[in-house]
């Protein structure tokens, strides 16, 4: 699929809205312990102390005369699918299983987030490797190979007759037994279990530079088939609850608690993986900065943490307008400055002669992959893809609110301004779908103002004549009593145009009818 990407860039670049901000000095490339962002370089295969074989023979050792009065069997099954498209990939995931992209015993010669195994080649989904019950019911039309028996003590069933084994002991003789002895240490069991830190990262314009946490995202670690994954609070910390024999690698894993997913590694997945390399078997802290960090992971923690904290302020309490639509997919491209809110992965697509002839055969492949957001980060600073993600945040949120009616002819508008008006995606105005952008837009623009000075201060940026649109009627209405909540439940799906607009916010605030003409009027609307 790697190859395929560059003509994903058309579409998304037909639906972007323009950059925000000005250029910022390149990202300082990081040094040779930097976190690798390439493909994962595997060695030999490993000998997994975990299997049931691996494990009875550790336990005839370490109690060479009550060995017999423990029945060792399988407790999981480390197997590997192989998902023919998304829709596969997606049920595997809603059974709950944790998913890798490469195989789980073998060395690892160079780190990386991901791999594609060269027997299935580049135009299909590669080998996902998980470990997954003994009773594990398997999909029927998914394809699978049983690689081993394993047994993780942690799953057994306790009885009284093996309630005197120390599994600490018998892991420790299985890694030696199966030549893997200098990778054990002494398992470190905290309050909760396993492995706890904390994942920060640091805005400079905010709050002092002082560090905060990376919230709500997924935390995975494992040592061979021995797995444990948990999520980060809103200030970063994690704690796992499984204790590790060894040096476990540990991954951050871009999907998020508030139900979001940050994509994709060159290949068909929802959510991005960073691999953060082996630590401590009593956990990792990882500090990222966008001077010392690796650029992909800079990158995917701020957009991270720019649509948690978007979420977290959709309530009625807050902003009192609705969150964007489950399972949202959100795309980072490091080489453009535009982003998008093209909602594709929830049905907003345009199968029009204009856009087939545009795409041609590889309109199939748009349909295949499917964001719903895509957010441009080149030479952005963590202020500048913050204004990014909230602007296009915003449009998911009034998405939700007037589904596929209204962004249909939006989208559709945008893309035939960018094809015909000089790759201009807002246009001159003057088309008869029109006026779905300039409501969309003139929403965009002024959430991202008002969010960017929640955040950081200063006063509300005003745009005068830079658009044909003007967001600055809500930021006029908004500083005159208008909440953004009362701006939002404007926002129906009737709406067609400006004046629909205006009729709108008077019906649902009679008592400031005058204040919104006046408004209108004020900016020639």
């Amino acid at each position: 699929m790697r190859k395929h990407i560059l003509f994903l860039l058309p579409l998304c670049m037909l639906v972007a809205c323009k950059g925000v901000g000005g250029p910022e000095p390149d990202i300082v490339t990081p040094g040779d312990d930097a976190v690798y962002h390439g493909m994962i370089e595997l060695g030999q295969k490993l000998d997994d102390p975990y299997t049931v074989e691996n494990m009875q023979k550790a336990l005839q050792n370490v109690y060479s005369s009550k060995a017999d009065r423990v029945d060792i069997t399988e407790t999981d099954l480390y197997v590997r699918f192989l998902p023919k498209d998304d829709e596969q990939y997606k049920k595997l995931q809603e059974l709950g299983l944790y998913l890798m992209d490469h195989p789980m015993d073998y060395q690892i010669l160079k780190e990386g987030d991901y791999y594609q195994d060269p027997e299935v080649g580049d135009e299909a989904i590669t080998w996902q490797y998980a470990v997954v019950p003994h009773d594990f019911i398997f999909p029927e039309g998914i394809s699978y190979e049983l690689l081993d028996k394993v047994f993780i003590s942690e799953h057994a069933p306790v009885t009284r007759a093996d309630d005197w084994v120390d599994w600490d002991l018998v892991e420790r003789e299985a890694f030696r037994l199966t030549g893997n002895g200098e990778l054990w240490e002494e398992p470190t069991k905290a309050d909760g279990g396993g492995p706890s830190g904390r994942i920060t990262i640091e805005d400079p314009l905010f709050s002092g530079g002082k560090p905060f946490g990376v919230a709500g995202v997924k935390v995975a670690a494992n040592i061979f088939v021995k797995i444990a994954t948990t999520y980060t609070d809103r200030d970063g910390y994690y704690q796992m609850g499984k204790s590790f024999s060894g040096k476990p690698r540990y991954r951050l894993v871009f999907q998020n608690t508030k139900g979001f997913n940050i994509g994709f590694n060159f290949l068909i997945i929802p959510a991005s993986v960073s691999t953060l390399g082996k630590g401590e078997p009593s956990g990792m802290d990882y500090h990222v900065t966008q001077a010392d960090s690796e650029g992909a992971l800079f990158r995917r923690c701020v957009v991270n943490n720019a649509a948690y904290d978007y979420y977290s302020r959709c309530t009625a309490e807050d902003l009192d307008i609705v969150p964007p639509p489950g399972d949202l997919r959100i795309w980072i491209f490091p080489f453009l400055d535009c982003s998008s809110a093209n909602m594709l992965h929830h049905g907003a697509f345009l199968d029009h002669d204009l856009i087939n002839k545009y795409l041609g055969n590889y309109l199939f492949i748009i349909k295949l992959f499917l964001p719903d957001i895509t957010i441009g980060t080149k030479q952005m600073n963590y202020m500048q893809i913050y204004e990014s993600v909230v602007h296009e945040l915003a449009h998911a949120s009034h998405y939700a609110k007037v589904g596929n009616t209204f962004w249909t002819p939006y989208i559709d508008y945008v893309i035939k301004s960018f094809i015909l008006e000089g790759w201009d995606p807002y246009g001159s105005g003057t088309d008869a779908k029109a006026g779905y952008c300039e409501i969309g837009e003139m929403w965009g623009y002024f959430m991202q103002e008002t969010l960017k000075t929640d955040r950081y201060g200063g006063t509300v940026r005003q745009f005068g004549n830079t658009y044909w649109f003007k967001p600055d009627i809500f930021s006029y209405l908004y500083e005159r009593g208008l909440s953004r909540g009362d701006i939002f439940r404007a926002l129906t799906p009737k709406l067609s145009g400006i004046d629909d607009l205006r009729e709108e916010l008077i019906a649902q605030n009679s008592d400031k009818e005058k204040i919104i003409n006046d408004t209108f009027r004020k900016y020639g609307k």
